[in-house]
């Protein structure tokens, strides 16, 4: 999950209090310089690995924004053409829980677990319904094109595609099928369904994010990928798991931007999220 303002707030993107620590952390970085590839040096440089198996974060990485807390808002009826599925009781409960995160008294594990629990007791098939519209009004458009070329080139030439996530299965296995990964290749955010009546419950199955991502992998039998992309410090750990030359940052936050320059992980940015001025780490 991507650093947002608080569930309360208007509009996406960071929040001016991340976007601060990551100037900050950026003006105290060592002299390190990221290598930022063109859309061909990338293209090039992935193919160039013959890989069998490549994983993929979503949010920020195959599309921009943050489609997790995203779809928390608009569950919550906040936005254009929002639905309003939650109960203010449940609404007032998760907003206090994602302030906390904010503060740093609640973890990005944590935050991300409870932000797929809270639909506990709602019917699963008006969450894919949910999903299905909040994908198709909100996320469809902000899809990375070279992103989505690199994809349709890999699965030509037979390469196996997981997309990991720490936002909810819903919205994530709906996203994907954009780029043709399949359900069984989703590794997200997820709670049980009662099989009985079909409703959400609040028992959790897993939730990728850090370490958990790496976890998550081992678990269907991918402990090091050929090649993994990411664009937040939450996929450091998986990124860290990639096989020789296959880690990439794609439109990274600060915190992964100082990580990718350390490792040598390579950086690239679709045009649409690309920086004016090139970015130096050096103090």
């Amino acid at each position: 999950m991507e650093d947002l303002a608080y569930l309360g707030g208007e509009g996406g993107g960071a929040s001016s209090s991340h976007r601060r620590k990551e100037a900050l952390s950026l003006t105290n970085t060592p002299a390190h310089t990221a290598k930022i590839f063109s859309t061909p040096e990338f293209h090039a440089a992935v193919l160039g690995l013959n890989p069998v198996v490549a994983v993929f974060d979503c949010d920020g990485t195959l599309w921009s924004g943050d489609a997790g807390t995203g779809f928390m808002r608009w569950t919550m009826g906040q936005g254009e053409g929002a639905r309003g599925i939650l109960s203010p009781q449940a609404i007032a409960r998760i907003d206090q829980r994602y302030r906390g995160y904010l503060a740093g008294q609640v973890s990005e594990l944590d935050i991300c677990g409870e932000m797929v629990q809270i639909y506990a007791g709602l019917r699963e098939s008006d969450m894919r319904a949910a999903a299905r519209e909040f994908f198709r009004t909100q996320v469809e458009r902000n899809i990375f094109p070279e992103m989505e070329v690199l994809l349709r080139e890999l699965q030509f030439r037979g390469v196996e595609i997981w997309a990991v996530s720490s936002t909810c299965n819903w919205v994530v296995e709906e996203a994907v099928r954009r780029f043709h990964i399949q359900p069984n290749r989703v590794l997200a955010a997820q709670v049980e369904i009662d099989s009985d009546t079909g409703l959400v419950t609040d028992r959790l199955i897993s939730v990728p994010t850090d370490e958990a991502k790496v976890a998550a992998l081992a678990r269907v039998g991918i402990p090091d990928p050929d090649a993994v992309f990411g664009n937040s410090i939450h996929d450091a750990a998986m990124l860290a798991i990639a096989r020789a030359n296959g880690a990439f940052a794609v439109n990274p936050s600060g915190d992964l931007l100082q990580r990718a320059a350390a490792e040598g992980w390579p950086v690239f940015y679709p045009a649409s999220v690309r920086p004016a001025k090139p970015l130096s780490l050096s103090s």
